[in-house]
Protein backbone atom coordinates (compact mmCIF):
# COMPACT_ATOMS: atom_id res chain seq x y z
CA UNK A 1 0.00 0.00 0.00
CA UNK A 2 1.30 3.14 -0.94
CA UNK A 3 1.99 6.27 1.41
CA UNK A 4 -0.81 8.45 0.35
CA UNK A 5 -3.17 5.17 0.10
CA UNK A 6 -2.57 4.39 3.85
CA UNK A 7 -3.23 7.97 5.27
CA UNK A 8 -6.52 8.73 3.35
CA UNK A 9 -7.55 5.19 4.42
CA UNK A 10 -6.54 6.47 8.00
CA UNK A 11 -8.15 9.24 7.69
CA UNK A 12 -11.62 7.90 6.33
CA UNK A 13 -11.67 5.60 9.04
CA UNK A 14 -11.33 8.20 11.56
CA UNK A 15 -13.61 10.56 9.83
CA UNK A 16 -16.36 8.25 10.10
CA UNK A 17 -16.31 6.72 13.26
CA UNK A 18 -16.11 10.85 14.31
CA UNK A 19 -19.33 11.24 12.32
CA UNK A 20 -21.11 7.96 14.14
CA UNK A 21 -20.05 8.99 17.47
CA UNK A 22 -20.97 12.10 17.50
CA UNK A 23 -23.88 11.18 15.59
CA UNK A 24 -25.13 8.94 17.96
CA UNK A 25 -24.64 11.23 20.67
CA UNK A 26 -26.37 14.69 20.05
CA UNK A 27 -28.89 13.38 16.92
CA UNK A 28 -32.23 11.89 18.18
CA UNK A 29 -33.59 8.44 16.43
CA UNK A 30 -35.60 10.61 14.23
CA UNK A 31 -33.21 12.50 12.61
CA UNK A 32 -31.20 9.75 12.15
CA UNK A 33 -33.69 7.52 10.53
CA UNK A 34 -34.62 10.90 8.10
CA UNK A 35 -30.69 10.60 7.11
CA UNK A 36 -31.17 7.26 5.34
CA UNK A 37 -34.34 8.30 3.84
CA UNK A 38 -33.69 11.38 2.94
CA UNK A 39 -30.65 10.51 1.26
CA UNK A 40 -32.07 9.75 -1.85
CA UNK A 41 -34.10 12.58 -2.65
CA UNK A 42 -32.06 14.86 -1.34
CA UNK A 43 -28.55 14.26 -3.29
CA UNK A 44 -30.92 14.24 -6.56
CA UNK A 45 -32.41 17.52 -5.57
CA UNK A 46 -29.09 19.15 -5.09
CA UNK A 47 -27.69 17.40 -8.05
CA UNK A 48 -27.00 21.22 -9.65
CA UNK A 49 -25.52 22.42 -7.03
CA UNK A 50 -23.42 19.33 -6.19
CA UNK A 51 -22.33 19.37 -10.04
CA UNK A 52 -20.81 22.49 -9.28
CA UNK A 53 -18.92 21.88 -6.50
CA UNK A 54 -17.75 18.46 -8.31
CA UNK A 55 -16.95 21.06 -11.11
CA UNK A 56 -14.76 23.44 -9.32
CA UNK A 57 -12.90 20.28 -7.38
CA UNK A 58 -12.03 19.09 -10.66
CA UNK A 59 -10.73 22.37 -11.87
CA UNK A 60 -8.67 22.99 -8.67
CA UNK A 61 -7.13 19.29 -9.02
CA UNK A 62 -6.23 19.46 -12.37
CA UNK A 63 -5.49 23.03 -13.07
CA UNK A 64 -3.60 24.07 -9.52
CA UNK A 65 -0.40 23.65 -10.38
CA UNK A 66 -0.96 25.72 -13.68
CA UNK A 67 -2.63 28.80 -12.09
CA UNK A 68 0.51 28.55 -9.40
CA UNK A 69 2.43 28.79 -12.45
CA UNK A 70 0.76 31.70 -13.87
CA UNK A 71 0.64 33.73 -10.25
CA UNK A 72 4.07 33.04 -10.07
CA UNK A 73 4.96 35.33 -12.95
CA UNK A 74 1.93 37.76 -13.02
CA UNK A 75 0.51 37.34 -9.49
CA UNK A 76 1.11 40.15 -6.36
CA UNK A 77 3.98 38.73 -4.47
CA UNK A 78 2.39 39.90 -0.98
CA UNK A 79 4.38 37.75 1.21
CA UNK A 80 6.64 40.78 2.11
CA UNK A 81 3.21 42.73 2.86
CA UNK A 82 1.59 40.60 5.09
CA UNK A 83 5.06 40.23 6.60
CA UNK A 84 5.19 44.33 7.14
CA UNK A 85 1.80 44.69 8.42
CA UNK A 86 1.33 41.70 11.21
CA UNK A 87 5.31 41.30 11.84
CA UNK A 88 5.96 38.55 14.36
CA UNK A 89 2.49 37.84 15.50
CA UNK A 90 2.77 33.70 14.12
CA UNK A 91 6.00 33.69 16.02
CA UNK A 92 4.09 34.95 18.89
CA UNK A 93 1.41 32.30 18.83
CA UNK A 94 3.93 29.34 18.11
CA UNK A 95 5.98 30.87 20.85
CA UNK A 96 3.63 31.22 23.45
CA UNK A 97 1.54 28.26 22.74
CA UNK A 98 4.79 25.45 21.91
CA UNK A 99 4.40 22.19 23.86
CA UNK A 100 4.16 18.79 22.34
CA UNK A 101 1.13 18.12 23.56
CA UNK A 102 -0.09 21.62 21.79
CA UNK A 103 1.51 20.09 18.12
CA UNK A 104 -0.17 16.73 18.57
CA UNK A 105 -4.00 18.43 19.13
CA UNK A 106 -3.20 21.05 16.53
CA UNK A 107 -1.71 18.73 14.13
CA UNK A 108 -4.56 16.61 14.85
CA UNK A 109 -7.27 19.36 14.68
CA UNK A 110 -5.38 20.36 10.98
CA UNK A 111 -6.09 17.16 9.56
CA UNK A 112 -8.31 15.42 11.47
CA UNK A 113 -10.98 17.29 12.85
CA UNK A 114 -10.92 20.00 9.91
CA UNK A 115 -12.22 16.84 7.28
CA UNK A 116 -15.00 16.01 10.07
CA UNK A 117 -15.84 19.33 10.02
CA UNK A 118 -16.27 19.21 6.67
CA UNK A 119 -18.23 16.31 6.07
CA UNK A 120 -20.76 16.17 9.51
CA UNK A 121 -22.86 18.71 8.43
CA UNK A 122 -23.20 17.03 5.09
CA UNK A 123 -25.09 14.04 6.97
CA UNK A 124 -27.08 15.89 10.02
CA UNK A 125 -28.37 18.52 6.99
CA UNK A 126 -29.92 15.04 4.89
CA UNK A 127 -31.71 15.17 8.13
CA UNK A 128 -34.22 18.15 8.17
CA UNK A 129 -36.91 18.20 6.83
CA UNK A 130 -36.18 20.06 3.39
CA UNK A 131 -33.27 20.33 1.43
CA UNK A 132 -32.64 23.63 1.67
CA UNK A 133 -30.00 24.04 4.09
CA UNK A 134 -27.96 20.89 2.43
CA UNK A 135 -28.05 22.58 -0.73
CA UNK A 136 -26.97 25.97 0.83
CA UNK A 137 -23.86 24.23 2.53
CA UNK A 138 -23.41 22.68 -0.90
CA UNK A 139 -23.05 26.18 -2.94
CA UNK A 140 -21.27 27.88 0.76
CA UNK A 141 -18.42 25.12 -0.22
CA UNK A 142 -18.12 25.73 -4.04
CA UNK A 143 -17.85 29.80 -3.99
CA UNK A 144 -15.22 29.51 -1.03
CA UNK A 145 -13.40 26.82 -3.09
CA UNK A 146 -13.89 28.59 -6.62
CA UNK A 147 -12.96 32.36 -5.09
CA UNK A 148 -10.56 31.39 -3.16
CA UNK A 149 -8.96 29.42 -6.34
CA UNK A 150 -9.11 33.11 -8.42
CA UNK A 151 -7.26 34.79 -5.37
CA UNK A 152 -4.74 32.35 -5.37
CA UNK A 153 -3.95 33.02 -8.67
CA UNK A 154 -4.20 36.46 -7.88
CA UNK A 155 -1.92 36.70 -4.96
CA UNK A 156 1.22 34.75 -4.90
CA UNK A 157 2.39 34.41 -1.17
CA UNK A 158 4.42 32.15 0.71
CA UNK A 159 2.93 30.97 4.32
CA UNK A 160 5.59 31.62 7.53
CA UNK A 161 6.97 28.00 7.80
CA UNK A 162 8.23 29.02 4.13
CA UNK A 163 9.78 31.60 4.79
CA UNK A 164 11.73 30.24 7.87
CA UNK A 165 9.64 32.88 10.37
CA UNK A 166 8.63 29.67 12.32
CA UNK A 167 9.15 26.11 12.64
CA UNK A 168 6.98 23.72 10.32
CA UNK A 169 5.30 21.51 13.34
CA UNK A 170 2.26 19.52 10.89
CA UNK A 171 4.87 16.89 10.31
CA UNK A 172 6.58 16.52 13.59
CA UNK A 173 4.62 13.20 14.69
CA UNK A 174 3.27 11.93 11.31
CA UNK A 175 5.50 12.57 8.49
CA UNK A 176 3.72 11.01 6.43
CA UNK A 177 1.20 13.80 6.42
CA UNK A 178 3.66 15.71 3.90
CA UNK A 179 2.42 12.92 1.29
CA UNK A 180 -1.00 14.51 1.86
CA UNK A 181 -0.67 18.18 1.66
CA UNK A 182 1.77 17.97 -0.83
CA UNK A 183 -1.46 16.24 -3.25
CA UNK A 184 -4.15 19.11 -2.27
CA UNK A 185 -2.25 22.25 -2.21
CA UNK A 186 0.68 24.37 -3.54
CA UNK A 187 2.77 26.16 -0.82
CA UNK A 188 1.99 29.61 -2.09
CA UNK A 189 -1.99 28.92 -1.39
CA UNK A 190 -1.63 30.85 1.56
CA UNK A 191 -4.23 33.65 1.08
CA UNK A 192 -6.59 33.08 1.99
CA UNK A 193 -6.68 30.60 4.21
CA UNK A 194 -9.21 27.60 2.61
CA UNK A 195 -9.28 25.85 6.12
CA UNK A 196 -10.50 28.70 8.36
CA UNK A 197 -12.74 29.94 5.14
CA UNK A 198 -14.87 26.36 5.27
CA UNK A 199 -14.17 25.87 9.03
CA UNK A 200 -16.11 28.97 9.48
CA UNK A 201 -18.58 28.33 6.56
CA UNK A 202 -19.71 25.50 8.69
CA UNK A 203 -19.55 27.46 11.89
CA UNK A 204 -21.45 30.27 10.67
CA UNK A 205 -24.59 27.34 9.70
CA UNK A 206 -24.36 25.85 12.76
CA UNK A 207 -25.18 28.86 14.76
CA UNK A 208 -28.18 29.50 11.87
CA UNK A 209 -29.10 25.55 12.55
CA UNK A 210 -28.53 26.12 16.48
CA UNK A 211 -32.24 25.98 17.33
CA UNK A 212 -32.24 22.05 16.03
CA UNK A 213 -28.54 21.31 16.47
CA UNK A 214 -27.61 23.28 20.06
CA UNK A 215 -24.96 20.68 20.64
CA UNK A 216 -23.05 20.78 16.92
CA UNK A 217 -23.50 24.73 17.29
CA UNK A 218 -20.66 24.43 20.38
CA UNK A 219 -18.67 22.09 19.07
CA UNK A 220 -18.36 23.18 15.66
CA UNK A 221 -17.24 26.59 16.99
CA UNK A 222 -14.96 25.23 19.30
CA UNK A 223 -13.27 23.30 16.05
CA UNK A 224 -13.45 25.83 13.70
CA UNK A 225 -11.63 28.32 16.38
CA UNK A 226 -9.13 25.69 17.05
CA UNK A 227 -8.67 25.45 13.29
CA UNK A 228 -7.94 29.04 12.82
CA UNK A 229 -5.66 28.61 15.42
CA UNK A 230 -3.69 25.28 14.17
CA UNK A 231 -3.21 26.76 10.55
CA UNK A 232 -0.83 30.02 12.66
CA UNK A 233 0.58 27.39 14.94
CA UNK A 234 1.80 24.96 12.92
CA UNK A 235 3.46 27.87 10.51
CA UNK A 236 1.06 27.38 7.47
CA UNK A 237 -0.75 30.51 7.34
CA UNK A 238 -0.27 33.93 8.69
CA UNK A 239 -3.07 36.00 10.77
CA UNK A 240 -3.82 38.09 7.41
CA UNK A 241 -5.09 34.90 5.78
CA UNK A 242 -7.04 33.82 8.63
CA UNK A 243 -8.78 37.02 8.70
CA UNK A 244 -9.46 36.53 4.78
CA UNK A 245 -10.38 33.49 5.12
CA UNK A 246 -13.56 34.48 7.81
CA UNK A 247 -14.24 37.39 5.64
CA UNK A 248 -14.64 35.22 2.38
CA UNK A 249 -16.87 32.44 4.56
CA UNK A 250 -19.22 34.68 6.17
CA UNK A 251 -19.65 36.12 2.29
CA UNK A 252 -19.64 32.61 0.82
CA UNK A 253 -22.63 31.99 3.38
CA UNK A 254 -24.67 34.82 2.76
CA UNK A 255 -24.43 34.24 -1.28
CA UNK A 256 -25.45 30.65 -0.71
CA UNK A 257 -28.67 32.01 1.59
CA UNK A 258 -29.88 34.33 -1.51
CA UNK A 259 -28.97 31.93 -4.45
CA UNK A 260 -31.04 29.15 -2.47
CA UNK A 261 -34.97 29.76 -1.38
CA UNK A 262 -34.19 33.11 0.03
CA UNK A 263 -37.76 33.10 2.17
CA UNK A 264 -36.33 29.79 4.15
CA UNK A 265 -35.07 29.64 7.68
CA UNK A 266 -32.11 27.48 8.48
CA UNK A 267 -33.16 28.15 11.90
CA UNK A 268 -36.15 27.08 12.14
CA UNK A 269 -36.28 23.80 13.67
CA UNK A 270 -37.87 20.71 12.34
CA UNK A 271 -41.18 20.31 13.71
CA UNK A 272 -42.05 16.80 14.84
CA UNK A 273 -43.86 14.89 11.99
CA UNK A 274 -42.98 17.63 9.50
CA UNK A 275 -44.62 16.83 5.78
CA UNK A 276 -40.68 16.16 4.25
CA UNK A 277 -40.11 17.82 1.08
CA UNK A 278 -37.41 18.30 -1.66
CA UNK A 279 -37.09 21.53 -3.48
CA UNK A 280 -36.68 20.58 -7.61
Amino acid sequence: MSVLLSVLTYLAAIVASTCLIVGMAILDRRRIYRIGTNAGPYLWSARRQLAGLVAVLLVSSVGRSGLQAVSEVYGWRATGTIFALEDGFVAWVQGTLMSPYATLYFSWIYIYAYAFLLVFPVLIYLGRSTSTTFKRLIVAYTLNYGIGLIVYTIVFAHGPRNVDLVSGLLFTFNPDFQELAARVNENANVFPSLHTSLSMTVAAFAYRTREAFPAWTVLSGWLAVSVWIATMYLGIHWLIDVLGGIVLALGCVAASVRIVDPDDRDGADDAEGSAERTDP
